[in-house]
């Protein structure tokens, strides 16, 4: 369900010029706007990509369609779409929002731990997930993630955590060039997907450390395509419902190559998987 605009926070860095925005429903959004000078297309790329990595289980924030209104944004000036001297105004309508993972005045999120806090990572196990996901849909970007400390039993989805411990988690963010991003196709490289810090990827030993999130993909059922291409605004479709439609049916049967596409990551320069013999 939308939600609407509530309060103004701050603008976010990255090329879609993202906003950081309080809604009605008490959660913070990351909202990329219709307009962005990315494409109209990195709405429906969001949407889809959040869609995708709910049913395969990866750490990812919800996501939700959030309103501006013409009395909001005449409230708050701040908002707009800056390209080079210019400031583009916002249109009110429906925009993108990704859940912020808690109050922003609250908890600290890092995009960079260092590298002996990243071993610490309650669910490291999602960045074996989320290269499955990102080589699958041809992300054109580089992984993005971020990190906060949480009580981890509000975070995983496993038994066995003790109530109350604390732990730094990961979310996987930022999906608005998956599909290659506005050109909604499948080009093929060896390092797309691969995330910058390689120590995540220390303990593969071979293509199994990468289920159950490969079966889940060869196996990914088109009826959650149909429910999400149900709820997705039509102002973010406009013309490109044909293309849509097509884009997806490629994926669906790019999915059968997840494995040979995550083997090929093996050809990337200095072999992120130095213990896959």
């Amino acid at each position: 369900m939308p939600v609407n605009a509530r309060r103004f926070i701050r603008k976010m860095r990255g090329g879609a010029q993202a906003h950081l925005i309080e809604a009605d429903d008490g959660h913070f959004y990351i909202v990329k706007f219709q307009n962005n000078p990315q494409h109209r297309r990195i709405l429906v790329n969001e949407f889809l990509a959040t869609a995708i990595l709910t049913h395969l289980q990866i750490a990812a924030p919800p996501c939700e369609p959030v309103i501006l209104s013409p009395a909001f944004l005449a409230a708050n000036p701040e908002i707009h779409i800056q390209t080079g001297s210019n400031c583009i105004p916002v249109a009110p309508g429906w925009h993108f929002g990704s859940r912020h993972p808690g109050d922003p005045d609250r908890l600290a999120v890092y995009d960079f731990i260092p590298d002996a806090l990243l071993g610490q990572v309650a669910n490291s196990d999602q960045f074996l997930a989320v290269l499955a996901f990102d080589r699958w849909v041809a992300n054109a970007d580089g992984r993005q993630t971020v990190f906060f400390r949480a009580q981890l039993r509000d975070w995983l989805a496993r038994p066995g955590v003790p109530p109350r411990k604390l732990g730094f988690v990961a979310l996987m963010i930022d999906h608005g060039f998956a599909f290659n991003g506005p050109h909604w196709d499948f080009p093929d490289s060896a390092i797309a997907g691969l995330y910058a810090r390689r120590t995540v990827y220390r303990a593969v030993k071979s293509i199994h450390d990468f289920e159950p999130w490969i079966e889940r993909i060869r196996n990914f059922p088109p009826e959650v395509f149909d429910r999400a291409l149900s709820a997705l605004p039509p102002a973010w479709i406009g013309p490109d419902l044909d293309a849509l439609e097509k884009m997806l049916q490629t994926l669906l049967r790019r999915g059968k190559r997840i494995q040979a596409l995550l083997e090929e990551c093996r050809n990337a320069p200095g072999n992120p998987f130095p213990e896959w013999r």
